[in-house]
């Protein structure tokens, strides 16, 4: 039986990931959660309640226990990242962190792994509020890279996307296209990348098993510019975009950087994992999610 404890497990990627493991009677699951937030899997898991940003709550919850997986989607400063490697220390047998292409800065060519290098990375102490989420998310995995006593993985996500999506980036465009209201576009010819919740979990999942340590990169396959999302919903939704450079804060788009911003999972995918084509899954996700607006 394989002890899996998943940090940030009742939402969005996360709770498709707890769903994915399910699916395994060889697993034994325990989502640690603030109880906030109710969750669908009845008597399927174990709970332990802990804020994670409280170190002895943390640590009480976890108590002495073994995990054979260690998944940490909520991990948002060094702050964090430094108790959690105390906290598992002799505990963890492979650890598991959600990072974020934030890590990089915008980039003409596709980003890979050693464009930043957590194990060369000045460490500086803090908490969530006292850096910009790109050096936090930094800051983080230059804890665990130089600090953790067991094998850890961060996995860099891009934009996560699906109809799950609490954030509602893409559902955003879809609402401001269809009522008129102009849309804040810097650079409509800038690639992107993204990735589908599902996905996300679907390669949490097979992380969990793999041989990988250290930054791993993981999107969907392919780019696609900010200006061919905005046609993808003018020909959904039948409306024409109203696109400007800048607009006021409100209406600037989730999606406007100004620069490229996308990855290379060559590393991913040289050790067997397939992405999922992301100019397949786009379009129908933006159909799924009009067709909310129409009912």
């Amino acid at each position: 039986m394989k002890k899996v404890l998943v940090l940030g497990g009742t939402r969005f990627f996360g709770k498709r990931l707890v769903e994915r493991l399910l699916d395994s009677s060889e697993n034994s699951i325990t989502i640690l959660t603030r109880g906030h937030t109710n969750d669908s899997f009845d008597d399927r898991v174990q709970r332990i309640c802990a804020d994670r940003t409280d170190p002895q709550a943390l640590a009480e919850a976890v108590g002495e226990q073994v995990w054979d997986v260690v998944y940490d989607n909520i991990c948002y400063s060094p702050d964090e990242a430094s108790k959690a490697c105390r906290i598992f220390d002799a505990k963890a047998k492979r650890y598991i962190m959600t990072s974020s292409l934030s890590v990089y800065d915008p980039n003409p060519e596709a980003v890979i792994e050693n464009i930043f290098d957590p194990q060369a990375y000045p460490v500086r102490q803090g908490g969530k509020d006292d850096f910009t989420y790109q050096e936090a998310k930094r800051q983080a995995e230059a804890v665990f890279t130089q600090q953790a006593t067991f094998p850890v993985v961060a996995v860099r996500f891009p934009i996560v996307l699906g109809t799950d999506d609490y954030t509602k980036r893409l559902h955003f465009h879809i609402e401001h296209v269809r009522a008129g209201q102009e849309i804040g576009v810097p650079n409509p010819a800038a690639h992107i990348s993204f990735i589908r919740s599902d996905e996300a979990a679907d390669f949490l999942l097979w992380l969990g098993s793999a041989h990988l340590t250290g930054p791993v990169n993981a999107c969907s396959d392919g780019t696609v510019r900010i200006g061919d999302i905005i046609s993808i919903i003018e020909q959904v939704t039948g409306k024409q975009a109203v696109i400007q450079e800048k607009t006021a804060d409100e209406h600037m788009s989730p999606f406007g950087i100004t620069q490229s911003w996308y990855m290379d999972t060559s590393n991913a995918q040289s050790e067997g994992y397939s992405f999922l084509s992301l100019n397949e899954w786009l379009p129908e996700l933006v159909i799924s999610l009009n067709r909310t607006y129409e009912s």
